[in-house]
């Protein structure tokens, strides 16, 4: 795995932050990756990796999708119905306060996140988090959105981070932490892995069960991509 100063080195001068590098940003915001990266690990042993209800009932299913317009952050959620009918959407922009850095997403995105969840009206049973769970070496963004909101959620992701790839699962050290979903002809398969909150099986069969070919993405993740997109469209104009 990389470490931080080869991190730091190919991630200088990302949208956002002008000619400043990464490590000036995090320097000038006091900001420790060490103890990030304690935070996660301590953080992770929080993680109940079974089911936490009766995922068959669940009739409430969110998604997020969170983009960037410059240095703006959009996260974008949206709950949906069984049939993946439309309840409830919102979404919350900022200006990111916190640089790129690979396996920190969470400390980017996470409040703009959080913020965005406060402003549903319908909470729901579960949901889709565009990114990983997991398929992290510590805690993905889709577990530290559970542990902070206490709803059971899916990572999906387009990559991997870490990790090898074992048939149709993705070990690390050993552990089953994602299994590849294939459901969409011609297309390089997502990694589907557990956030919190419920088993690696059942979240892959949730994931699989909500595909609606042609869209590659489960349904409520492809709807909440497309509403984040309508947004910064209307952001633009």
């Amino acid at each position: 795995m990389q470490g931080i100063k080869e991190v730091f080195k190919m991630e200088e001068n990302k949208i956002g932050f002008g000619k400043s590098s990464v490590t000036d940003v995090l320097m000038r915001k006091g900001i420790d990756l060490k103890k990030l990266e304690e935070e996660q690990s301590k953080l992770a042993k929080q993680l109940r990796l079974k089911d936490s209800i009766d995922f068959s009932q669940a009739d409430r299913i969110g998604a997020c999708d969170n983009l960037f317009l410059k240095n703006k952050i959009i996260s974008a959620m949206i709950v949906c119905d069984t049939e993946c009918s439309i309840i409830d959407q919102k979404y919350f922009t900022e200006v990111a306060d916190f640089p790129y850095v690979p396996l920190f997403r969470a400390y980017r995105e996470l409040p703009a996140m959080m913020a965005c969840f406060q402003e549903l009206s319908e909470k729901p049973d579960i949901i889709f988090i565009h990114g990983h769970g997991l398929s992290h070496p510590r805690l993905g963004l889709a577990s530290h959105f559970s542990i902070a909101t206490g709803i059971p959620s899916i990572g999906v992701a387009g990559g991997l981070v870490a990790g090898e790839i074992h048939g149709d699962y993705v070990v690390i050290g050993g552990k089953k932490v994602a299994k590849l979903l294939k459901e969409k002809i011609g297309s390089k398969p997502l990694f589907v892995s557990p956030g919190n909150l419920i088993s690696l099986e059942t979240a892959y069969e949730l994931a699989k069960k909500l595909i609606r070919l042609p869209h590659k993405l489960p349904e409520p993740l492809h709807l909440a991509h497309r509403y984040a997109k309508e947004v910064i469209k209307t952001l633009k104009e």
